[in-house]
């Protein structure tokens, strides 16, 4: 009974947004032109669908910009040729499937890559090839710090931190537990950062790490639970979250500790899944503006969805991320000549992206060339959950990661300072 009302409350929450934007044509590409037809522009993109959780809504919305911008010209009359490849959390398969789309499919340029395991397996191979990635949704460590990776995501440490920042500021917390997945430069990167930030604080604080596809939830939570913390700190992906959330209750912990999360776990379902026990209890970061904002690009993201996705596609947080990932490409292929696109003149016009503005964003989002980390999005939101939906409870705040001051330099030089 309770997973059909989560449906039904999840299926109406869609329908609400789809309402909210319906009247608005979707805006892409040149308005008034005729569909492409020249010479398809090759984009590959890797995504992790199969395996412990599904993060091809990155990908799913990326296309459905690339379908609307060819259905408006294209890149000055040329449609884009977007080809997207599931790793199934595989560094193997990942690796096979980026020698596929860019030796084989010469592709240009890789665009809303969402993955556990691809840019940790690929970094490197993409350098070499002289491509460059904008991935919607980064995790691992290698992600952040590869000179041709750059995400629209802040990513899972920058998240978590932001929810821990949340936590001490407004919750009061003096102790913390972080949990986060067992997976290379992902869990122990991000839980890292939070025992740093809590030690800068005097807090007392701890990792546990899981196995995201075998951990059993309630062991997990009991453990976390032991030294009695005033808050836990998530970083999971949101099919493992939820089941630790429901151990959580079974427990009564809901109670008495205050759960945040990664911005994994903001989809308009998880409110309603997780029931009325949560209100006020559970909460999360937001790596972009509210998913129901009427802000003027939040509404093209969702006429684009509604327009050229499909209505199962989700509208969450990585659907908004694929979304950016395909417009902040339009805005460099535009500036090429259509002649001359190449995987080399492609690249050189992404490493000129900065200060690209939209109202889903916090902050102007940029490359950041020569730099040793990739980071633009690194201002938050926070939320809570209440009355079945996401309440949003403060405005965009940078990340207290203690490991971004050469970001904030940088922008600061560069006159991008949030």
């Amino acid at each position: 009974m309770r997973h059909h009302l989560a449906g039904l409350a999840a299926g109406l929450a869609l329908f609400l947004i789809s309402v909210g934007s319906a009247n608005a044509a979707a805006s892409c590409g040149v308005d008034g032109s005729d569909a492409a037809s020249g010479e398809p522009i090759v984009i590959g993109a890797i995504t992790g669908k199969t395996g412990p959780d599904d993060f091809s809504n990155s990908t799913k919305a990326a296309k459905a910009y690339f379908d609307c911008l060819n259905a408006k010209g294209g890149i000055h009359g040329r449609p884009v040729k977007y080809l997207v490849e599931d790793d199934q959390w595989n560094p193997e398969i990942a690796a096979q499937l980026a020698a596929k789309l860019v030796n084989d499919e010469k592709a240009v340029l890789m665009v809303g890559n969402s993955s556990f395991v691809e840019c940790g397996a690929n970094a490197e191979f993409y350098k070499k090839s002289g491509i460059i990635a904008i991935a919607g949704v980064g995790v691992p460590r290698e992600c952040f710090f590869a000179g041709s990776y750059a995400t629209t995501n802040a990513g899972p440490r920058v998240s978590m931190l932001g929810a821990m920042g949340y936590a001490l500021d407004q919750l009061k917390a003096k102790s913390a537990v972080c949990i986060g997945p067992n997976i290379p430069n992902v869990g122990t990167w991000s839980c890292d950062g939070v025992m740093l930030l809590a030690k800068e604080k005097g807090l007392a604080a701890e990792t546990i790490l899981m196995d995201p596809g075998t951990a059993d939830s309630t062991s997990t939570i009991l453990q976390a639970a032991a030294s009695k913390p005033d808050v836990i700190i998530l970083g999971l992906p949101k099919g493992v979250t939820i089941p630790l959330l429901t151990a959580a209750e079974e427990q009564g912990l809901n109670q008495t500790i205050k759960f945040l999360s990664a911005a994994s776990a903001y989809d308009l379902s998880v409110p309603g899944t997780i029931g009325p026990s949560w209100d006020g209890n559970f909460f999360v970061n937001m790596e972009f503006n509210d998913l129901e904002a009427t802000t003027p690009d939040n509404q093209n993201w969702l006429a684009v969805m509604d327009e050229y996705g499909q209505s199962s596609d989700p509208r969450d947080t990585f659907a908004q991320a694929g979304y950016l990932a395909a417009r902040i490409a339009e805005k460099a292929l535009m500036s090429l000549d259509p002649k001359d696109i190449t995987r080399e003149s492609v690249s050189a016009a992404i490493r000129q992206v900065k200060g690209f503005s939209s109202d889903i964003f916090c902050a102007p989002w940029y490359f950041g060339d020569d730099q040793a980390r990739h980071n633009a999005n690194s201002t938050t939101r926070m939320a809570v959950s209440e009355g079945g939906k996401w309440k949003v409870i403060s405005g965009c705040s940078p990340s207290p990661d203690p490991e971004l001051a050469d970001i904030r330099a940088f922008e600061k030089s560069a006159g991008l300072a949030p």
